[in-house]
């Protein structure tokens, strides 16, 4: 079990997190290591009592109000009683996976797919955040490959989809999702590759923590 750096967390863009999935696996396997995604999900629900699929559904639904763009609730540790009758509020869902993601910490090194963790954890040592990112024509390029859409379409689906992202990140933190001072290290991973990525990230562990890969 790899001990030296308790987490490994990544933001990117839409169009980038499948290779950020991919970076992350690699990782995961190669520190032996759990990657929390999608898993991150069904442990909140157990921890809260509240239904995986309303932690599921909660981006979804919340990309479709104004929500996010008009209003803060910067993360303060605090969680929602069952009480109240804010429960179940995308709030007190983005607090409860907070939480899990902070206890986890006493127990495993992991590493974090979005989730706003860089600031959920931004107290805890031994945590590396790396944001990945491509430039827009090629992530416009690969949405038209990839969706067999236009251009304008492709330029609409990235935009949206960014823009709830920043007011997402926004909203639970109170800062800028793109500012290059969040986060330990950014990547291109259209200049450099999914594989260099890896390679990349693993040097920097080593050089900041003097942790070793298997």
């Amino acid at each position: 079990m790899f001990k030296e750096v308790s987490l490994v967390y990544f933001s990117s863009t839409k169009t980038t997190q499948r290779t950020v999935r991919a970076i992350g696996r690699a990782l995961a396997k190669a520190f032996d290591i759990d990657l929390y995604d999608r898993k991150l999900l069904r442990l909140a629900s157990e921890d809260s009592g509240i239904s995986e699929e309303l932690f599921a559904h909660a981006d979804e639904n919340t990309r479709k109000t104004m929500l996010y763009r008009v209003s803060e609730r910067v993360y303060d540790g605090s969680i929602i009683p069952p009480e109240s009758g804010n429960f179940i509020s995308d709030e007190n869902l983005f607090n409860y996976q907070a939480k899990v993601l902070r206890e986890l910490l006493n127990e495993e090194s992991y590493i974090c797919v979005g989730r706003a963790a860089d600031f959920v954890l931004r107290d805890k040592p031994n945590v590396l955040t790396v944001y990945v990112d491509a430039p827009y024509d090629w992530r416009v390029e690969r949405e038209m490959k990839r969706q067999g859409i236009g251009s304008s379409q492709a330029k609409h689906y990235i935009d949206k989809l960014d823009r709830y992202r920043e007011s997402y990140y926004k909203y639970h933190t109170g800062r800028q999702w793109k500012r290059v001072e969040n986060y330990d290290l950014c990547l291109d991973s259209a200049a450099i590759g999914l594989d260099n990525c890896v390679e990349l990230i693993k040097k920097v562990i080593e050089l900041k923590f003097d942790g070793k890969a298997k």
